[in-house]
């Protein structure tokens, strides 16, 4: 079930809310939360809801040890910073974060294991006796999502930055909440303690998260839909000429944000129906001078945890340069691991960390006296490694860059090509989504304060989506493959 389907919008949605309000007690509130999102979660496959399970009990069970199980207060213990942990509390720590891993690389990352040893043996000359059989293990939806979630718990209680919940119920809401379970923002645990235990409801709170999701839908119905269906014609074409690749590059990089912003307006917008307030998890990325300043405004809640939790762990920068830009290259490459068992996406990520390590070095990041100079070079990074995160695989990402800068060999297929991408309602829909990434205000504040004319907007928004909606059969959410 996605969100920007009817059966989300006229059924599931609506009878949730009914429900929920229906309730005036915060235990029977999350009760319900808890089993609607494991309904959400399972629908495709309920065996999905065994491993959500598995995970949560798994960390609340680390919690509970963490803050001195069985001796505790109702409210749980808030542990103190600084102060030295037994080895109790380290053995809990230790099991939830290997625990969350191993799930997340085994149903990610084994056949991808596999596939690499089989191409080494076979490049060695190897036994066929050495080949592993693939196991084809299918990728439970959200996982690279709730593992984090539900691990930042684990290492906030640890910490001494949240205090931990006695109750099963508050924490399984916490992670299965529906609106950030299946593509995130990823909601670290410090972030809802508080409002897991008490939330303000109100009206206006209500108004704005529907201002907020209508807003993400019409981003991906509307603008995300239509650019992606450009860039498919160039990725999945034979040859296309270099205008054309460069084009449907720029499209992608215009799916991608309406796609994953949109999604994330969305969760927003249902957090505030529920009284949830989630943080902000895109600030159009694409106005950045730097690539530095791109990772502050693209996907934060990502950024933000691998910074925390990876980062300065690892020393960050306060270790000497050389440490920093070895810290700041391994996080990238994991975080590119991290959106994909492929080697595109470890190169996705070595761009980005290379680039990073660079800016940071000479410290072009803080000097911007011609910013149109480092907006031009931000964005054709950006881009360059789009490319690497859209092709199917490492031969078709070359084979497009080849396109891109003339290298290809046309086919007689190459003029079928660029007439679909430059039809006008492709066209129309490409203009609009480039003045809306240059122009559009910040969801944030847009919503802060709602007037007529606003509404107004909403309501058009939201028809034109629905009227869409039910025409359009392109409506895939790119975030839910990670």
């Amino acid at each position: 079930m996605v969100f920007s389907s009817l059966l989300f919008l006229f059924c599931f949605l609506p009878i949730v809310l009914l429900l929920y309000y229906a309730f005036n007690n915060k235990t029977y509130r999350h009760i319900l939360l808890t089993l609607t999102s494991y309904l959400f979660y399972g629908w495709t496959n309920p065996l999905f809801v065994f491993l959500l399970l598995f995970s949560t009990f798994i960390d609340y069970v680390c919690g509970l040890v963490m803050m001195g199980y069985p001796h505790l207060p109702r409210g749980g213990v808030l542990l103190q910073r600084g102060a030295p942990r037994s080895r109790r509390q380290r053995i809990a720590l230790i099991i939830s974060i290997v625990s969350n891993l191993s799930l997340l690389g085994f149903f990610k990352y084994v056949d991808f294991g596999i596939e690499n040893w089989n191409q080494l043996m076979v490049a060695l000359n190897a036994s066929d006796t050495f080949l592993l059989p693939a196991l084809h293990i299918l990728l439970p939806l959200g996982i690279s999502f709730y593992t984090f979630q539900s691990m930042s718990y684990s290492i906030d209680v640890y910490r001494g930055d949240a205090q931990g919940v006695t109750s099963f119920i508050d924490f399984a809401c916490y992670v299965s909440m529906f609106p950030q379970l299946v593509a995130g923002p990823i909601i670290r645990f410090q972030e809802v303690a508080a409002q897991l235990n008490h939330r303000t409801y109100s009206w206006e709170k209500f108004a704005r998260g529907i201002a907020f999701f209508v807003l993400g839908m019409g981003q991906k119905i509307l603008l995300a839909n239509p650019c992606g269906k450009i860039a498919d014609f160039a990725f999945q074409a034979d040859s296309c000429t270099p205008f054309a690749a460069w084009w449907s590059l720029i499209s992608y990089s215009f799916q991608i944000f309406f796609d994953f912003s949109g999604y994330s307006n969305m969760a927003i917008g249902l957090g505030l129906m529920l009284g949830f307030i989630f943080p902000k998890n895109f600030e159009y990325p694409y106005r950045s001078f730097s690539i530095t300043e791109f990772w502050r405004r693209w996907h934060i809640s990502l950024s933000t945890w691998l910074r925390d939790y990876l980062y300065i762990p690892l020393g960050g920068n306060r270790k000497g340069a050389v440490r920093t830009y070895v810290n700041l290259l391994l996080v990238m490459l994991l975080g590119g691991l991290w959106h994909g068992a492929s080697w595109n996406f470890v190169i996705w990520g070595a761009i980005h960390g290379v680039v990073l390590v660079i800016e940071r070095y000479t410290g072009i990041s803080r000097h911007q006296k011609m910013k149109w100079i480092h907006w031009l070079y931000t964005y054709f990074v950006v881009l360059i490694a789009w490319v690497f995160f859209r092709a199917e695989d490492l031969p078709g990402a070359l084979n497009y860059l080849s396109a891109m800068f003339g290298l290809q060999s046309s086919s007689e297929n190459v003029y079928l090509t660029s007439s679909a991408i430059f039809d006008s309602y492709h066209l129309f829909f490409w203009i609009v989504s480039a003045l809306f990434v240059a122009l559009a205000p910040d969801s944030w504040s847009w919503t802060r304060v709602m007037g007529k004319g606003k509404w107004i907007t909403v309501m058009v928004i939201f028809l034109l989506s629905i009227i869409v909606l039910t025409v359009q059969s392109y409506n895939p959410f790119i975030y839910f493959i990670f």
